[in-house]
């Protein structure tokens, strides 16, 4: 849905699609760090189910304290997110990029509370096998936010132009719509509607609220530092120039949705790892772990020789018909497309793992070496390139290399040790 709105974005105009990239990176980290704490509902439920089968008010119960949890999240970051504009002024980002980036996040905000409710119930889901659901909500919401987008960007279909604030609007809609239909699914699949995950009373149970916390907050963590770095990075593009903010929108697009197979397959560790940790069997622990990074791996590895292989028919997309205006951009984004390849199995790797060891219920120490990583080397690196040599925004991305190879590297050694000790 984000690639559409940028794609959107970049019809419009070059600076519609800056603004949006400035806004969207401020917001990111902190709907991922709640998408993090919530997503810690999926090994939870995942190892309850693999201790007990029939165990459904433990499921039902770790539903819905994520559901409050992500109504407590999401209203402190609607009060914050509403001075987005006043935010990205303070930081130096150019007035006008940030008076449009405010414009845009108040149509965006919103999709905040929706999102995460979406990203509780879709936890629980996995862990109870039930990932159709998931992927048709998906599409039915990608499918409205083209539409919606198309209608209120452009002002089609007899409603009017809305701009950047349509483009935000029209988001907010399609996360309320994954949500709905998770629930009316859940009415009409037996299992689902046995467990009865949205059926009150909704029962404030703070040890298992507490639990949700503790696993959660970490992941979160780990999240958000590591976007909060493709923030950063995006923040510094902001100080270079429109047309190095434009290009980086560009790549992190396609390589955001090249990272979704290894997202999807990580997510699908933590489950069947957290059902093997709930038996205690320590083999299907490992075998689990080990099937999934195989798979990361594979995957990635075709995703960088696409980068590498067909980088223009890649970018196309995003650009609109004036190629001779644009060819700043596209010269920058073919340059940092070389960068983001070659970052991919890295990024693939540290997914596939960081997921892995939540399924055995460890973040605290993930989320330690992802600080370090990210902030410590990767982020210090990509900025003193940027600014201190000539390699400006290119820079930028080879910190951003650098620091996801570290945290890779460390999350390994994480996991090793943790399959030499059995899992304990």
């Amino acid at each position: 849905m984000t690639t559409t709105d940028v794609m959107m974005m970049g019809w419009l105009s070059p600076k519609a699609l800056a603004s949006v990239s400035l806004g969207f990176n401020l917001y990111l980290p902190i709907m991922l760090f709640g998408i993090g704490v919530v997503s810690a509902a999926a090994p939870i439920a995942a190892a309850r189910v693999g201790a007990n089968a029939a165990d459904r008010d433990g499921v039902r119960r770790v539903a819905h304290q994520a559901f409050w949890l992500s109504l407590a999240l999401a209203l402190p970051i609607w009060i914050g997110l509403w001075h987005a504009r006043a935010i990205l002024t303070a930081i130096g980002e150019p007035p006008d990029l940030a008076a449009l980036a405010g414009r845009y996040m108040h149509g965006l905000e919103w999709a905040l509370a929706p999102n995460l409710l979406y990203f509780s119930a879709r936890s629980v889901f996995s862990a109870l096998d039930r990932t159709r659901p998931i992927l048709i909500a998906a599409l039915l919401a990608l499918a409205f936010n083209a539409l919606a987008n198309y209608a209120l960007d452009f002002g089609h279909f007899g409603f009017p132009a809305l701009g950047v604030f349509g483009s935000g609007l029209s988001t907010t809609l399609s996360q309320a719509l994954m949500f709905v239909a998770l629930v009316v699914y859940s009415r009409l699949d037996p299992r689902l509607h046995e467990a009865r995950l949205f059926s009150p009373p909704f029962v404030f149970d703070f040890p298992a609220l507490a639990e949700i916390w503790r696993l959660g907050a970490p992941i979160g963590l780990t999240i958000a530092v590591e976007v909060g770095t493709f923030a950063a990075a995006a923040l510094g593009m902001g100080l270079i120039g429109a047309d190095a903010v434009a290009a980086h929108a560009i790549v992190i697009q396609i390589a955001s949705n090249a990272f979704m197979v290894p997202l999807g397959v990580g997510q699908a560790a933590s489950v069947r790892v957290g059902h093997a940790f709930g038996g205690r069997d320590r083999a299907r622990i490992s075998r689990a772990g080990w099937a999934a990074f195989a798979i990361t791996i594979a995957c990635v590895t075709l995703s960088a020789a696409t980068m590498l292989a067909i980088p223009r028919l890649l970018i196309a997309p995003f650009l609109g018909s004036d190629a001779a205006n644009e060819a700043g951009i596209i010269a920058l984004a073919l340059s940092f497309l070389r960068i983001a390849a070659l970052f991919q199995i890295v990024d693939g790797a540290q997914a596939a793992l960081a997921n892995m060891l939540r399924g055995v219920h460890d973040s605290r120490v993930p989320a330690l070496m992802a600080i370090l990583g990210y902030w410590a080397v990767g982020a210090p690196v990509g900025f003193a390139l940027a600014f201190l040599t000539p390699l400006r925004g290119l820079g930028l991305w080879i910190g951003l290399a650098i620091g996801l190879g570290v945290v890779s590297a460390l999350l390994l050694g994480r996991w090793l040790a943790r399959e030499r000790r059995g899992f304990i």
